[in-house]
């Protein structure tokens, strides 16, 4: 039998010696002025921020704590300061049609100067209008048109008056109009004195009367044109007027803003609609008091009466931007990314303007940078539809969602869209990149650019100094008492167990900085000026203290022989199997009885975890192979004749992964040869088809979880793990192990094959084949050959007695021979 020795005491750990980080407290060491361990992905956030094109939005993917925010914001503002401040962006009033407000791009700055005179002409409008209509020179003007007119009139009536009584009448006004009565000696004829007239003269007077009507009425079809020119006259007075009153206000603007072509047409509009609106702006308010209460009580006073329509309404100001802006929105609702249309209740109706028109994100980022969590944005519903749709479009639309889900149909404002250039970087994890990689064919044409955050960096000499550093720039960042060199290799030592490789550093600085914190914390409390060593492995503790309630409940169960495990002795068909209990920021490891029973079957072996449905489609991959291996490696030539089960005694949750492979066939084979296991060694560990031992996740955890067990017990030196050669570079176990190993009462040992790791479980060789495909005598594996060919036998037998009687002589004849 090859002896295979357990694992020596230095590749069991990693050790960081404080001398080598050359420095005596984190006061030493500089900032480090960039971010650590992740080139691939800041060249990837490089390129997409420099390419110009549509689409080459950044997707940044990786898991939680690897501060992708951070370094994002913290690239994407340097970025932007080398980039111009963008455009500030109002709505205005639309003259042509209302329900859609234009949209005005200026300079930076200039915006909140624009909103700031309008204003104030908004307020100058009605008292500059009213002075003016109320001078003396406006009214003599308006009353010589008044004049005008009443002479016009009053002159055709006395050129008929003058006809009527040289025709013996005249012309009276009464309640019901104009009439003319017949004269007779200046003096008006009564009916009485009329009816005493001849029927001659009554017939002339009638005739008389009869003329002078119809050259009334060519008078009085007369007078609306007359009407009609005097409202024209006072309409160009009123123009006049208005055109020169408020003409240098507006010339004073159009000056101001002789560089902005789309507000100087602005404020031309805006200077034609006043004069057109002249009088409903001075008398509106008087007409709508004179008017009073109708029969539904008051009603709202007009928009189109009142001067605020002059108004400006500022929703992006970059004023006081120094650079492009770069934002990252924590709330990407619908309505904070696109914007929306406010609405304000006035006698019980609903009512909007233009000056109700809020911005969103991209507005404000619009020409910088939006950073988004994806989660968070597809929490949200159709604010991923409707940024992407933004994207797509490149312009700004604000519409509400009950518009564009056509829920509502109320009138509303359609502002004008406004042009988007921006860029967007979605941060998210590895999953939800994939799944909208290829469920959304949309999000390739968007999302160009992956940015892949890693969770490790190698470790070397030099990444280990920058790692110094940059737990210093953190130190001094959150005003934390200076770490002794000590207390940095201690925590250097933990970032590489959390990386789970002992040749690597985690990049997950979350769990740095919660670490670094606490262990300031314990020196705080022990009053003490620098952070220690000591002081780290407190925090650990205390960390590992506040989350292992679970853990130590298992444990002590399985101390009192609640939970069946053996760490003595041996058993045929039985093993400890070692998983991993993984919750969320806490995970530790929970030695599980493995065991396997055989018998005399069609070749078939079966996995209960998976039977009842307990078991992953990963772990019921590992049972198959199992069936696969005992074919291949014991009977190529023959029919597997058993039936063989196995088991994960007392659990009752789900199972999955492969990790325990390895366990369960040793303790299949150890049912097939009848050789008992040794109680007192852990198993853990993939096996492929070709009986290799295969790496598995999580094995310090694993080795951990039954060292505590057998401590528990007492270790009597005969305690150990089995685990793949392949994972021995993650070994970074916790001291309270290495001592037990150094001290000789616990060990480790790494394994190539299920061949090494029956040798060490069973203490017999395992045996290599020889050029005839036989195993040597006294080896597990001949045990094994031999049982499967005698279940060969007897289920022949049991099938074909007389025949199966000739062939096992035959075969006994020949095994004889050879």
């Amino acid at each position: 039998m090859v002896d295979i020795n357990p694992l020596p005491l230095d590749r069991l750990s990693w050790k960081c010696n404080p001398e080598s980080l050359k420095f005596n407290t984190t006061d030493q060491l500089e900032d480090l002025g960039q971010v650590l361990g992740q080139d691939r992905a800041i060249e990837a956030i490089r390129f997409g921020t420099n390419m110009s094109h549509k689409g080459y939005n950044i997707f940044a993917l990786g898991p939680d704590g690897l501060d992708k925010h951070e370094v994002v914001m913290a690239f994407l503002k340097d970025r932007a300061r080398e980039e111009t401040v963008p455009s500030d962006w109002c709505y205005v009033y639309n003259f042509q049609d209302p329900r859609r407000p234009n949209a005005l791009a200026l300079p930076p700055g200039r915006g909140v100067q624009f909103s700031q005179d309008m204003s104030r002409l908004a307020e100058d409008i009605p008292f500059v209008l009213k002075n003016a209509f109320e001078s003396e020179e406006y009214q003599t003007r308006s009353n010589m048109i008044q004049q005008e007119i009443k002479d016009a009139q009053d002159e055709a009536l006395s050129a008929v008056d003058q006809e009527a009584r040289q025709r013996g009448a005249a012309l009276k006004m009464t309640p019901l109009g104009f009439t003319f009565v017949p004269i007779r000696d200046g003096k008006t004829v009564s009916p009485d004195e009329f009816r005493k007239l001849s029927e001659q003269e009554r017939e002339d007077i009638e005739e008389n009367l009869d003329y002078l009507r119809e050259k009334l009425e060519e008078v009085l079809e007369f007078m609306p044109d007359l009407l009609t020119e005097s409202r024209e006259k006072m309409r160009k007075l009123n123009e006049e007027t208005a055109g020169h009153a408020i003409g240098h206000l507006v010339e004073q603007l159009k000056k101001k803003y002789a560089d902005l072509e789309e507000v100087i047409e602005y404020l031309a509009a805006a200077q034609e609609d006043i004069i057109q609106n002249v009088h409903q702006i001075v008398h509106g308010a008087e007409e709508e008091a004179a008017r009073g209460p109708g029969p539904e009580g008051p009603q709202p006073h007009s928009f189109a009466l009142e001067p605020g329509r002059y108004m400006v309404n500022l929703i992006v100001d970059n004023s006081d931007a120094k650079h492009a802006p770069v934002i990252h929105e924590d709330e990407p609702t619908y309505d904070r990314l696109l914007g929306r249309v406010e609405y304000r209740s006035e006698m019980g109706t609903l009512m909007t303007d233009f000056r109700l028109i809020r911005a969103g994100a991209l507005h404000s980022v619009n020409g910088g940078y939006l950073v988004v969590d994806i989660l968070k944005l597809l929490q949200h519903p159709y604010a991923y539809e409707a940024l992407k749709r933004t994207l797509k479009s490149g312009e700004i639309k604000i519409e509400s969602l009950g518009q564009v889900l056509g829920f509502i149909n109320t009138v509303s404002l359609e502002p004008e869209p406004i042009p988007l250039e921006v860029k967007v970087v979605l941060l998210g994890t590895r999953i939800l990149y994939y799944l909208l990689n290829s469920l959304d064919p949309e999000f390739t044409d968007l999302f160009k650019v992956a940015a892949d955050f890693d969770e490790q960096m190698d470790r070397t000499e030099e990444s280990l100094a920058l790692y110094a550093r940059m737990l210093a720039s953190r130190i001094r960042e959150e005003e934390l008492r200076p770490f002794t060199s000590d207390a940095i290799a201690r925590i250097l030592e933990r970032v590489v167990r959390y990386s789970g490789d002992s040749e690597k550093l985690s990049t997950r600085l979350k769990y740095v900085g919660d670490l670094l914190r606490e262990a300031d914390y314990h020196a705080g409390q022990d009053k003490k000026a620098q952070v220690t060593a000591d002081h780290v492995d407190q925090a650990v503790k205390a960390r590992e203290y506040r989350q292992s309630r679970m853990r130590e409940r298992l444990l002590e169960q399985t101390g009192q022989g609640t939970i069946l495990i053996d760490t003595s002795g041996s058993q045929v068909g039985q093993v400890n199997g070692l998983s991993v209990l993984d919750l969320g920021s806490y995970a530790f490891g929970r030695p599980t009885r493995i065991t396997a029973r055989v018998r005399l079957g069609k070749g078939e072996v079966v996995d209960i975890e998976r039977e009842v449905k307990l078991g992953g489609p990963i772990h019921s991959k590992g049972v198959l192979i199992l069936s696969s291996f005992l074919g291949a490696h014991y009977q190529p030539d023959l029919p597997l004749s058993l039936s063989a089960s196995l088991v994960f005694e007392q659990s009752y949750g789900g199972i999955e992964g492969d990790s325990a492979s390895m366990a369960e066939l040793c303790t299949l084979l150890s049912a097939i040869a009848e050789i008992p296991l040794k109680q007192g060694m852990a198993i853990t560990g993939s096996v492929n088809q070709q009986g290799q031992a295969q790496a598995i996740g999580g094995v310090n955890e694993k080795i951990e979880g039954f060292f505590d067990l057998c401590a528990l017990r007492g270790l009597d030196g005969s305690q150990g793990v089995i685990i793949p050669v392949s994972n021995v570079r993650h070994l970074m176990l916790d001291q309270r192990v290495l001592e037990a190993i150094e001290a000789g009462k616990f060990n480790i040992y790494a394994v190539e094959t299920v061949n090494e790791a029956l040798t060490l479980l069973t203490g017999t060789a395992a045996g290599e084949k020889d050029e005839k495909g036989q195993y040597p005598d006294g080896t597990v594996n001949r045990k094994i050959q031999d049982r499967l060919r005698d279940f060969s036998i007897r289920l022949r037998k049991f099938a074909h007695p007389e025949s199966a009687d000739k062939d096992g002589e035959k075969e006994t004849d020949e095994e004889d021979r050879s």
